[in-house]
């Protein structure tokens, strides 16, 4: 007999493990599905560190009540767990004061009322030496912000999803999902289940449950470096918040302070924005890589840039927006979609896995996602193929 769940989840990433867990805390009869096995490195969930911040310059939309429910919910996750997943270390934003990050990181905290500090050069070397600004720049101090562990949180929301009575597969892939009047088959590599729901999470494969993705849903390879510092000192979390740097036509980027034994790490967002293959290993770390990141490091963190004692790659998985797609399947809401990074979404993951399982039992969230739609996604598209060149 075929196997019946009230949910099934489909990618046991950041996303979809979190939505298991909320699921089968409401006691949901829950299945989670996963080609791979936890917090593996051909997804967007491991690396040691994630950024979260309130002063949110991507759209001042994300603060309230999303990101302010994130915290929230990452707080509960660790009283439940008894572990720490989110440190604060303040996170620095760092440009020109016409700069997007600054600008839109001001923004946010007007209309939000959130407390930030503006330092200019000289201050921003007083209080955080390890950073060289130049002297027409501003640093934006974002006191709420800080890092997440993301392979500590997957472990964590499988933890309690099994703890909760979920059902959990892993080395499965699922191979095709057949929506019909009463409810979703889902075959798998090894056997087929029946779920009134569906949820599809599967980060740079999605397009392969969702057709409609396939122009939109693109994979990309991200680099990331770890330095050990020249200063110990001015490098630790106390000393150093995690950052963000707007670099103007270089793009920005991104990094934490000394948090383990590697040291600092950096990245540049969406790196040379390099499509790639999600069923092919990822791409080696090559000399254009880490010449860009070592660069970086020389000029803007010459204290922090020691011996790079490691290089990674991962993966990103960008809609032409850069915003999130959480909806249900157009014409079919048994179908719940959740393509929700765009390399900035992990600090969410603690939201969005309540949204996901309010959107399989309830067909609908009180939170607001609007935004993330089809709809807005086809808006967009548009709207920028009528705009001019």
């Amino acid at each position: 007999m075929t196997p019946q769940f009230d949910v099934a989840v489909i990618g046991l990433g950041a996303m979809g493990s979190a939505a298991l867990s909320f699921l089968a805390a409401r006691g949901v009869k829950v299945i989670g599905i996963d080609a791979y096995y936890p917090a593996h490195s051909l997804g967007s969930s491991h690396g040691d560190s994630r950024l979260i911040r309130l002063g949110y310059f991507e759209d001042p939309s994300y603060v309230l009540p999303l990101l302010k429910r994130a915290y929230a919910n990452w707080r509960s996750l660790e009283a439940r767990l008894r572990s720490e997943i989110l440190t604060i270390t303040g996170v620095l934003q760092i440009g020109a004061p016409d700069s997007t990050i600054v600008t839109g990181t001001r923004a946010s905290c007007a209309l939000h009322d959130l407390a930030y500090e503006e330092l200019d050069q000289a201050e921003a070397k007083s209080r955080f030496p390890v950073f060289s600004l130049d002297a027409d720049e501003v640093a934006l101090l974002d006191p709420q912000g800080g890092y997440l562990r993301p392979e500590a949180a997957v472990m964590g929301y499988l933890k309690l999803a099994a703890e909760d009575g979920a059902t959990l597969h892993f080395g499965e892939k699922v191979t095709g999902i057949e929506p019909d009047d009463t409810g979703v088959t889902i075959a798998s590599s090894t056997a087929r289940y029946r779920a009134k729901k569906v949820i599809v999470a599967t980060g740079s494969w999605i397009a392969e449950l969702v057709p409609q993705l396939k122009e939109h849903a693109v994979p990309i390879r991200q680099v990331v470096a770890w330095y050990q510092p020249r200063d110990g000192f001015i490098t630790q979390p106390r000393r150093m918040p995690a950052f963000l740097r707007d670099e103007g036509d270089d793009g920005s980027y991104f990094g934490f302070p000394a948090i383990g034994v590697d040291g600092v790490k950096i990245g540049r967002h969406a790196h040379f924005r390099e499509p790639i293959d999600p069923n092919a290993p990822n791409p080696p770390v090559n000399e254009a890589d880490t010449a860009l990141l070592d660069a970086f490091m020389a000029k803007r963190m010459p204290d922090a840039n020691g011996v790079r004692v490691n290089a990674i790659t991962c993966r990103y998985t960008m809609l032409p927006s850069e915003d999130f797609l959480i909806d249900l399947m157009p014409g079919d809401p048994r179908v719940v979609v959740a393509s929700p990074c765009s390399g900035h979404g992990f600090k969410f993951t603690s939201v969005i896995g309540e949204i996901l399982a309010d959107l399989a039992l309830d067909g609908a969230t009180p939170l607001p996602i609007g935004a993330f739609t089809f709809d807005a996604m086809e808006r967009f598209i548009v709207a920028k193929s009528k705009a001019p060149v």
